[in-house]
């Protein structure tokens, strides 16, 4: 009981706080554009058919701009809104050396990425590829694997291992040309490791 009212009392003061500010909110529209946040907070308690468009945007927009990077996106990993937004267009792409004769080459479970950023690291890598994953899977959290190579002649790339064909399909179309560090990724799939077909394999031999 003792700790209950106090707080019943804090509730009705805030409420008679926001009341006696409505009928300036109402009356006097330059009021309205001074104080922009305090009325977005009057107006949505009065006028329902604001709330939806003035009242949550401001507040999640404060909340993002504070927390900053780590909880811009909600999952742990990256938004496909994020991935098309920094994503260059094919018209875009064509102006780059590094896309020139690109080729998706054959499908299969692992990917090529080239033209990173030399401060690129995998937990970059992770935050982008890990959406293509379901971490509830043992299996899948097994198979995905990242190698990023960051000396010698093969700088600047990586592999990434997904869990099957599908889902690196999806990563290859939704990643190519996505600008990480001001460069654009170049994204195709691995060169199979699996031996090639009988008359490959023969040119091969000679």
């Amino acid at each position: 009981d003792v700790f209950e009212q106090p707080q019943h009392v804090g509730h009705k003061k805030i409420e008679f706080h926001i009341t006696t500010d409505i009928p300036a909110v109402l009356q006097n529209n330059s009021e309205k554009e001074k104080n922009g946040k305090n009325l977005y907070a009057a107006t949505a308690e009065i006028n329902n058919t604001g709330f939806g468009r003035m009242f949550p945007a401001p507040s999640s927009n404060d909340k993002m701009e504070t927390e900053e990077e780590e909880d811009e996106i909600p999952s742990e990993f990256i938004s496909r809104r994020e991935l098309e937004k920094n994503r260059l267009s094919r018209e875009e792409m064509e102006k780059y050396s590094v896309f020139k004769n690109y080729e998706p080459g054959d499908p299969n479970c692992r990917i090529y990425v080239k033209n990173l950023a030399k401060q690129v690291q995998e937990k970059d890598l992770k935050f982008i590829f890990g959406r293509y994953v379901d971490f509830q899977s043992e299996v899948e959290r097994n198979m995905f694997d990242i190698r990023l190579m960051k000396e010698g002649r093969m700088k600047g790339q990586a592999f990434i291992g997904l869990p099957n064909e599908k889902a690196a399909a999806k990563a290859l179309k939704e990643v190519n040309g996505y600008v990480l560090f001001e460069k654009p990724m170049v994204v195709q799939f691995a060169r199979s490791a699996r031996p090639k077909q009988d008359v490959n394999e023969g040119k091969r031999k000679k």
